[in-house]
């Protein structure tokens, strides 16, 4: 199948890459002309045959907005557009309305897979008709992981989007909880050998995960996170899964006392948030703050040194 793909970073570029890998055609546009296949997103257009279709990879709020309206101007009746990033589902249904009075159809996905997507897979949860679905359809198998699980049509517009919102705010309470186990055995001194006992909790116990692997991974790196600063950033997912819970007046006390959490790292250097931001850089490639002050790039995919998580 053919694709457009506009932003071609960590995610969008190995996307990209899988989905070549897989046999499809892709024309990719970003502001970077290193990566870059065209010059602009008229030429990608130009390239893209009639229905075109294209993906939208690029960070939520104003650029994503503003790439849709560029989109609008410029495709043509039966096209459509999938927005891949993190956008708020409030958003999703306002681009979907903006873009089906051009007779152009939308769709929002959110993706997990982190810096492993590439070679492992993609988590894909899809909003929008069955008739845009169907014609994605090649596109989502390819860049799911390989197996029975990995992609779930979730609903109208908006709720691909509404469920990779719930899904971080999921991960936000995980990391948490190991994060704070660690700093209160850190704390403690009677074990004297963390990174062993996160190591031995990988198999035959109820709380191992493919975090858990990651999180010993991290300490693999630095035993006592001393490189690290204990600040983590938090994504407007974690916020807009509070204020989802505050709209329809469900609990949430784990999820978010894990987003005041990170606030906390806004101030002195907390602990566990050497693990939160470990966690991040580990299964997202995020940069972090190094104990001098610096940042520090993102991590690159992995190589062989850790299991990938089960694929269906």
């Amino acid at each position: 199948m053919q694709l457009g793909i506009i932003g071609l970073g960590k995610m969008g570029g190995n996307m990209k890459k899988r989905l070549e890998l897989g046999g499809h055609q892709i024309v990719g546009f970003d502001r970077n002309p290193e990566v870059s296949d065209v010059g602009s997103i008229e030429e990608m257009l130009d390239v893209l045959q009639e229905p075109r279709a294209v993906w939208v990879m690029v960070p939520a709020g104003k650029i994503t907005s503003d790439t849709i309206d560029a989109l609008a101007d410029r495709l043509s009746p039966g096209d459509i557009v999938t927005d891949g990033g993190n956008s708020k589902w409030l958003d999703d249904i306002a681009h979907s309305k903006q873009l089906a009075e051009k007779g152009i159809g939308f769709l929002d996905c959110g993706v997990s897979g982190g810096v492993w997507g590439l070679t492992e897979g993609y988590a894909l949860m899809a909003g929008g008709s069955d008739e845009s679905i169907d014609r994605l359809q090649p596109i989502f198998d390819t860049l799911k992981p390989a197996g029975e699980f990995g992609f779930v049509h979730a609903g109208d517009v908006g709720a691909g989007h509404f469920a990779k919102m719930v899904h971080n705010g999921i991960e936000y309470a995980m990391m948490q909880a190991y994060a704070e186990g660690w700093e209160l055995l850190e704390a403690a001194g009677l074990v004297t050998n963390v990174r062993d006992t996160f190591k031995s909790w990988q198999q035959g116990t109820v709380i191992r995960s493919w975090l858990l692997d990651l999180l010993v991974r991290a300490l693999e790196t630095d035993e006592h996170l001393e490189q690290l600063r204990g600040y983590a950033e938090d994504s407007g997912e974690g916020r807009w899964t509070v204020e989802a819970a505050i709209d329809h007046a469900v609990p949430l006390p784990a999820i978010t006392a894990s987003l005041f959490a990170r606030f906390s790292s806004r101030q002195d250097d907390s602990p566990s948030m050497k693990m939160i931001a470990a966690l991040r850089n580990q299964f997202g490639g995020h940069a972090v703050t190094s104990a001098a002050g610096s940042v520090e790039k993102g991590a690159d995919a992995p190589g062989a040194d850790v299991a990938p998580p089960p694929v269906g």
